[in-house]
Formats: structure tokens, sequence, C-alpha cells
């Protein structure tokens, strides 16, 4: 049972991590072999830097920096380690964003073409607002050593859910982004978006992509069993997560899932 819960677990992080790493290599080859690849001089070609960067900023490096604390070696020890490590993940993805944002302002201000108009570019901003709003309260409140306990405790609902939320409107924004770049690109062409030429499929299987990565992060971020425990307080599979085979048990407190008291092991 041990091994089953944990393999679970890592089974699912490697798919995680398979997925990301298909949805940036393939937006990068769709840019390279359809789009005529990158540049950074206000053409086109720096546009194409715009999708890129948003995919491995908002949706992968998001993604998994928001599941750091769900790693079972979290559990136990210092949480210092890991709250560097979750902030850092984060403000690497925020970084990557904000270059991606100065692809396609830059690209649109050097054509003369109007920002922030479609639903797409509403949603997007949206998500990097409130992603940098989400930054700077986490590394004030939980990073920072001034925040009381009940204060961390009251804000902590609250930074879980607006991370579930952003990574939902980033989801939205590149789907919405992928729609967009597709009925643009392939409006006057001998093979219109409605005939699904290569592109299209490819595009569209990207946009998939990112829906299934999307949806495995959220499982994995909102399933209460592979949440990191209370401090002294462990449910059935985190109980199983944690202790390895031969390991020297420790002492903590046993919540069962059907709800009964919990008892000392």
């Amino acid at each position: 049972m041990i091994r089953m819960a944990s393999g679970w677990f890592y089974l699912s992080c490697l798919l995680l991590g398979s997925l990301g790493s298909m949805c940036i290599l393939f937006t990068i080859y769709w840019m390279q072999y359809w789009r005529g690849g990158f540049a950074w001089n206000g053409s086109i070609y720096m546009f194409n830097w715009h999708p890129v960067l948003m995919v491995a900023g908002m949706v992968v490096f998001y993604g998994g920096a928001s599941l750091v604390y769900r790693l079972p070696q979290s559990w136990v020890g210092p949480r210092l380690p890991w709250k560097l490590l979750h902030a850092a993940l984060h403000l690497i993805a925020f970084i990557l964003t904000v270059v991606g944002l100065v692809a396609v302002f830059t690209f649109h201000n050097h054509g003369r073409i109007a920002n922030l108009y479609s639903l797409h570019s509403w949603l997007g901003i949206t998500a990097v607002f409130l992603f940098a709003c989400q930054w700077c309260l986490g590394f004030a409140v939980f990073l920072l050593p001034w925040a009381s306990m009940w204060l961390r405790s009251l804000l902590k609902p609250i930074h879980v859910f607006f991370g579930a939320a952003i990574l939902s409107l980033s989801i939205a924004s590149v789907i919405s982004g992928i729609n967009e770049k597709l009925f643009f690109s392939l409006k006057n062409t001998t093979r219109p978006y409605n005939s699904l030429p290569s592109e299209a499929v490819f595009a569209n299987s990207t946009g998939m992509l990112v829906v299934a990565f999307g949806l495995l992060v959220l499982y994995i971020l909102l399933a209460s069993s592979w949440k990191r425990p209370e401090p002294g307080i462990l449910t059935d599979r985190q109980l199983l997560l944690q202790l390895r085979p031969g390991s020297r048990p420790f002492p903590v407190t046993y919540v069962p899932v059907t709800g009964r008291q919990p008892y000392e092991s």
C-alpha cells in the first residue's frame, strides 16, 4: 500500500513533467516551423516569443511551482527551504511572463496595432496582475518572518484559492490566444482555419496539451490526500506517502478519512 500510494503520486509528477515539456516544445515548434522563427526586432518574429514565454511562464513553471508543497519530502523538517523554492520558481515564471509581455507590446507598438482590445488580452493581463499581487502577498506574509500565525492562517485559504484561479485564467488565456492566432494567421490563406490545415491540427493539439497539464496540476493541487498536512496530523494517504519501507515510525496524530476521532501513533 505504501509503494502504491507513493507510486501513484510520483507517476502523476512524471506525467506532469512530460506534459509540461511537451507544451513548451510544441509551442516552440509551431512558432519555428509555421510562423518563421524568432527575433527581437519589433517584427512578427518578435511576437513569436510571446506564446512560448507565456506558456512556459504562466502555465508550466507556474503550475510546477504551485505543487512544491505537495512533495512528501516537504512535509517534514524546516519549511524555509521549500518556501524559498516555491517563491523562486514563481519568480522565474513571472520573469518569463514579463518578457513575453514585452515581446507582444513591442510588436504591437512597432506595427501600430492596438493593445488590450481582445478577450484574450483581458484574460491574460488579469492573470498577470493577480499573479503579481499573489507573489508580493506571499513574499510579504509567508516568507518574511514578521507576520503572525493568525494572519497567515487567515490568508492561507485566500492564497491557495487565487493560486488555482490564476492558473485557470492562464489556461483560458492560452487557449483563446491559440485560437486568436490561428484565426489571424489562416484568414487569407489557401487553406483557411475551417478546413483544418496541418498547422491548425498541431496548434489545437498544443492547446489540448495545455488543458491536460492544467487539469492535472489542479487535481494534484486540490486533492486533499496530497496536501501538506497540518503540523502533527496526517490522513490515510499522507501517512502512506510519508512512510517508507524500513523507516522508523515517528509520532503523529492520525486522522482517518472516515471522520472518526484522531489517535496517536
